[in-house]
């Protein structure tokens, strides 16, 4: 999803908008493979340490220790890491700034953190794994757009930014709910491994009810957006209405009253369907803007 999301913004969106990009097309792969195979990293050392969670809560998705070696799956961690932040460099290097290999740098020590320690403390890894969401829609555009302000429009390009801004922001408060309904599906493993996570501190009746604010106010705030920019673009708002708005208010309907596992765990897999139709609703606005319907 993370490569198919950026992929998307480099050739679906920014493509299409008539300016120069500091990326080639192989450049933009390369920048979605590297950020693959850091998110690959941080899913292993996230496995790694946090076998006796896993094994609680999904003990038949635990990989670690059941097929693979703890000692192999350092290793591993290690390769797609090292792999990912040096083709960051290369990459950086290729466009004229090394600054930004500091990017997947930082994303790499925020991943291990977030296995080491952040995902322990009241909502703090909630909001760092959603944030990071919401930066890999950026960093497309940062890397693809920055290095070329001083020949681009600049009030384009800040327009252009803008659009990515708004889809970060999309994609973080979705990705957050998320986050803290999958706390909700992990509560009793989490709770024996002595975690701090929401539904612990608060009981998962009150954990739910906030999830379900949280969904309003996404919908809410979605429906205000497509009303206030996009309501001119037909395919745009019933692509909007149809496959991000209503899932939502769905949503916020059905997390209030759950309280089974397998209801949270279906409530979680609905809101990355959303994630994954909301990365490609870019491509359709992208559409839709240049046949003006």
């Amino acid at each position: 999803m993370i490569a198919l999301m950026q992929l998307i913004v480099h050739f679906g969106f920014l493509k299409q908008q008539g300016i120069g990009l500091a990326m080639s097309d192989f450049q933009a792969v390369l920048l979605a493979v590297a950020t693959v195979l850091i998110a690959a990293g941080g899913y292993v050392i996230n496995n790694v340490l946090d076998i006796a969670t896993d094994l609680e809560n999904k003990p038949g998705d635990v990989v670690v220790g059941n097929g693979i070696s703890e000692e192999r799956a350092y290793n591993l961690y290690f390769g797609l890491t090292i792999t990912g932040v040096a083709l960051g460099f290369y990459l950086s290097y290729e466009i004229e700034r090394w600054n930004f290999s500091m990017v997947f740098i930082l994303v790499a020590m925020t991943l291990y953190l977030y296995a080491n320690s952040l995902k322990r403390m009241l909502l703090v890894g909630n909001v760092v794994i959603a944030l990071l969401t919401g930066i890999s829609v950026l960093v497309v555009g940062i890397f693809d757009l920055v290095p070329t302000l001083f020949y681009n429009d600049k009030s384009m390009v800040a327009t252009i930014m803008g659009v990515l801004l708004d889809y970060a922001i999309f994609t973080c408060l979705v990705n957050l709910i998320r986050e803290i309904v999958k706390d909700l599906e992990d509560v009793n493993g989490d709770y024996n491994q002595g975690m701090n996570t929401l539904p612990i501190a608060l009981g998962i009746g009150r954990t739910t009810k906030i999830a379900s604010v949280l969904g309003v106010m996404a919908f809410v705030t979605l429906s205000w957006y497509v009303y206030q920019y996009l309501f001119q673009l037909t395919y745009t708002t019933l692509y909007a209405l149809v496959f991000l708005i209503s899932p939502l208010v769905f949503f916020s309907i059905r997390i209030w009253s759950a309280k089974k596992q397998k209801e949270f765990s279906s409530l979680s897999l609905l809101l990355k369907i959303v994630l994954f139709l909301g990365i490609l609703s870019i491509a359709v606005l992208t559409f839709n803007m240049k046949y003006n319907a």
